[in-house]
């Protein structure tokens, strides 16, 4: 019989799904001779990182956040810390202490297989999710959290990021994204009313276009499909104005439909250009509603940047929107991010905006840079 240690990723495929922290670590220490070892977990708002394994343990470390925000290894001594991204997605840091400096490099292929576990296993345990929370999320924020994509994807061609404010009170701002071939199809969403009402006529929304998205159809008749749902289910009397774009990866091009609220900018070179589309009627206001389709382009790389109205009409205590000015600057300040970093920075600068005061309305930001 051979002697030759199971492989990490076999190891946790055989795990409990909300034991996988535990089994990393007894791996690393009978394998790689390390002794403290903790998983840390990106909160919603993605500013700061929860440990697993030690659920008192210091939260804050800055060497944690930079391996967060840089997804480069970060070494300090004994100390190492590795990202646990997977398709793009950052879902936090391994860190791991040995015995003596050590290379780095047969412990990356431990933190992959990890985060690939922690994203299976997140659809069958709370423990992930419970970590990430550090409050009790509304209902209305609990359907909005378990009906996006993810926080980030990306390869070499592109990478998009996006963010939902306030975390722990969405209402009916979303956004959603598929990538197919060389297809990558986003939408962000910007639902009617308030509370759970808002959540639920956005659920109707995005769950149609992504039935008429996964049965082959083209944006123009995800739009009309879904418009005709929440017509049907609401007369009208609701609506979601929504933004789809879909990206062709290897050209540039962008075919958009344009039915409603949210804003598009393109950031290129040391320019910032709104994009220009005709809008058209938001989904569900009127019965059989057909739409348009519009074109634009990307070139190598442009910082695509997508707003509900809860960012470019934001007016606290009767200032400026804050999209005339603040949202400029805001993204320009960007520019040396990653776009995972960017609708953070964008975020943040928005609740500055505020200077205290509650918003009036929830907030999504999302960010496409194409690399080609």
């Amino acid at each position: 019989m051979s002697d030759r240690p199971t492989p990490v990723g076999a190891l946790l495929r055989a795990a409990p799904p909300d034991r996988l922290p535990e089994v990393t670590a007894e791996h690393l220490r009978r394998h790689h001779a390390a002794g403290r070892v903790e998983v840390l977990l990106g909160d919603l708002t993605l500013t700061g990182l929860q440990p697993v394994l030690d659920a008192d343990g210091p939260v804050g470390d800055p060497l944690a956040q930079r391996c967060f925000g840089s997804q480069q290894p970060v070494l300090d001594g004994n100390r190492t810390y590795l990202p646990l991204t997977v398709w793009g997605e950052r879902l936090g840091v391994l860190e791991v202490e040995l015995s003596a400096p050590a290379d780095v490099e047969p412990l990356l292929p431990v933190a992959g297989e990890l985060a690939l576990a922690l994203r299976a296993a997140d659809i069958v345990t709370d423990r992930y999710r419970r970590v990430s929370r550090l409050q009790r999320l509304t209902m209305a924020a609990e359907l909005q959290w378990e009906l996006l994509p993810g926080r980030s994807l990306g390869d070499g061609r592109f990478l998009v990021a996006g963010q939902l404010e306030p975390a722990y009170a969405v209402l009916g701002d979303h956004f959603d994204w598929a990538l197919t071939g060389d297809r990558l199809t986003v939408t962000v969403l910007n639902g009617d009313g308030d509370g759970l009402d808002a959540a639920v006529l956005t659920t109707v929304a995005v769950n149609a276009m992504r039935n008429a998205r996964r049965s082959g159809a083209n944006i123009v008749e995800q739009a009309e499909l879904a418009s005709d749902a929440v017509y049907a289910r609401y007369g009208g009397a609701a609506h979601v104005a929504t933004l789809l774009l879909e990206v062709d990866l290897v050209a540039g091009h962008v075919e958009a439909v344009d039915a409603g609220s949210p804003r598009a900018l393109i950031a290129r070179d040391r320019d910032i250009v709104p994009v220009r589309l005709e809008q058209q009627l938001p989904l569900g206001m009127f019965s059989e509603t057909r739409y348009e389709t519009q074109r634009f382009s990307l070139e190598p790389g442009d910082r695509l940047l997508i707003v509900s109205d809860g960012v470019h009409e934001a007016a606290p205590g009767g200032r400026p929107p804050y999209g005339e000015t603040a949202l400029l600057n805001a993204l320009r300040r960007t520019r040396l991010q990653p776009a995972t970093e960017a609708v953070g920075t964008v975020m943040r600068d928005l609740r500055d905006y505020h200077a205290g005061r509650e918003p009036d309305d929830d907030a999504v930001t999302v960010c496409l840079d194409w690399r080609r």
